[in-house]
């Protein structure tokens, strides 16, 4: 394993960060142990997941398995705040300050630890001024029950004003971004990813493989595969059925088909040529996979023994434009993160 350090703190972590969003609806106790187990066998250091996946199971079982395992200390853990945990508290959600520490207490009783690595706000929100949330961040570094903190999801003005914030009042500074990257999306080469190697932001980016639609299993003008994701979030409304036809589309198709073609000339999966691609920019820090299953975990690995030439790389610009999208990761509608609706 081939650790980076984590944009300007000097930690190292593992290219590949485990994300543990399936935890606790498609991944029970023993399966999430599993994973846990092997990942760190195979070099894996860096985990993620949140407060709100599946109303706090995530991070339950999450605590479960490191503390069975008693590896917690070899970890960079990573947890966000945001989302609705209570839908009758008004004051169970957002980035402000009352939230944060409310559910930091929750998440590191949940994660049966005392300190957190890594704590994000998993989106931004206009109404909230960011020195609100700066403060109540700065607090919980000082208390040590967080050593460093990130962002999701933010556009890049508004972590170049956070900065500005913590400078002005001289608070602690964000040291992190998880942005949407992959292939039908590379919006981030654009701006976001200049900003984050001119100021020492690491990246952390997620859906690699686009939802699963970069895995080869779906097909033009067939059904969707009964056990797919998009079937089951149609099934469940965990996102717009408009959403999900995006991905469905010629323009993607086309991608996938390059994607393919490569794959079958390195012997490998589509799966592992997607990974691999997003592994291979230079502002990458490290790419979320999220396994439900020791064998898919198995095959996030094998994309670190995939290399994207020059001539991949040019077959693959000509039909996923640089800077340009496909599907609209930013603009995706945020899922239901409640046990009742999550259930992929």
């Amino acid at each position: 394993m081939k650790y980076k350090s984590f944009g300007r703190t000097g930690v190292q972590v593992s290219p590949l960060c485990l994300g543990c969003m399936n935890f606790g609806s498609s991944t029970n106790e023993k399966a999430a142990q599993a994973i846990v187990d092997s990942s760190i066998d195979a070099g894996i250091n860096f985990i993620d997941t949140a407060n709100a996946y599946n109303g706090g199971k995530s991070e339950e079982l999450l605590g479960v398995s490191l503390k069975n395992n008693k590896k917690r200390d070899r970890i960079v853990l990573a947890t966000k705040v945001h989302h609705p945990m209570d839908p009758n508290d008004p004051n169970s959600a957002n980035i402000h300050r009352r939230h944060i520490i409310e559910q930091c207490n929750a998440s590191l009783k949940r994660l049966k630890t005392d300190y957190i690595d890594l704590y994000q706000l998993h989106r931004p929100d206009p109404g909230i001024p960011i020195d609100e949330s700066l403060r109540a961040l700065d607090d919980l570094i000082r208390a040590g029950k967080i050593r460093y903190i990130g962002t999701s999801s933010f556009p890049s003005w508004q972590i170049i004003e956070s900065l500005w914030v913590s400078k002005e009042y001289h608070l602690n500074r964000f040291i992190s971004e998880q942005p949407p990257y992959n292939l039908l999306d590379r919006r981030i080469e654009r701006e976001l990813a200049s900003m984050a190697m001119s100021y020492h932001i690491a990246l952390i980016t997620w859906s690699p493989s686009a939802r699963g639609f970069l895995t080869g299993k779906y097909s033009k003008n067939k059904s969707m595969p009964n056990d797919s994701r998009f079937n089951t979030e149609k099934k469940y409304g965990g996102f717009f059925p408009e959403w999900i036809q995006d991905h469905l589309s010629d323009a993607s198709f086309r991608i996938l088909d390059v994607v393919q073609e490569i794959a079958k000339e390195k012997k490998c999966d589509p799966i592992h040529i997607s990974i691999a691609w997003c592994l291979s920019r230079p502002f990458i820090t490290s790419t979320l996979m999220g396994p439900r299953t020791t064998d898919q975990l198995s095959d996030y690995l094998k994309a670190l023994t995939i290399t994207i030439t020059d001539e991949d790389e040019k077959r693959i610009n000509e039909v996923s434009k640089p800077g340009e999208h496909v599907v609209s990761y930013y603009g995706a509608p945020l899922a239901d993160f409640s046990p009742k609706k999550y259930h992929w």
